[in-house]
């Protein structure tokens, strides 16, 4: 993990990769229990009989959303601010969708600095170029912009 000390040392770091993180797979039981909590059970996402049939690759595909949730997870050891007393979620910028992962498949987080711009009271806003990249294929899963919102 990349420990970042200062928020100058952070602002040092812009346009440069954070780090990429470690590889997770997206089983079918989390596709299913994310299809339960939101109410979303499209076919393509829990019907794994119908997806041997239909979809291509055989396979049901994760939700955009449960990739867009993982964020965090997967990018919980690939940076700090040590700084900050504590960080909130601002927002995502750019959120594409690029790439359907099938379940079983793993995926990772690759991380860039986009910017970094102080606010009041010594807070800042950092935006992360979030790149999801699927084991295996070259094309990435989803790419987004992220903000957060750090405080002294």
């Amino acid at each position: 993990m990349r420990v970042v000390e200062s928020p100058d040392a952070l602002k040092a770091l812009i346009g440069q990769e954070l780090g990429v993180g470690e590889w997770l797979e997206v089983s079918q039981e989390m596709i299913d229990r994310f299809a339960e909590v939101t109410g979303d059970h499209q076919w393509i996402h829990v019907d794994v009989e119908r997806a041997k049939a239909e979809m291509p690759g055989g396979k049901t595909i994760a939700h955009g959303y449960l990739l867009l949730s993982l964020l965090p997870k997967l990018g919980a050891g690939v940076y700090k601010v040590a700084w900050a007393s504590r960080t909130l979620n601002y927002g995502s910028d750019k959120v594409r969708i690029i790439n359907p992962v099938q379940a079983g498949a793993k995926v990772r987080l690759r991380q860039a600095l986009v910017g970094v711009e102080d606010g009041a009271n010594g807070t800042h806003r950092i935006v992360v170029r979030q790149t999801m990249e699927i084991e295996g294929q070259a094309k990435p899963a989803l790419i987004a912009d992220t903000i957060r919102m750090t405080f002294s």
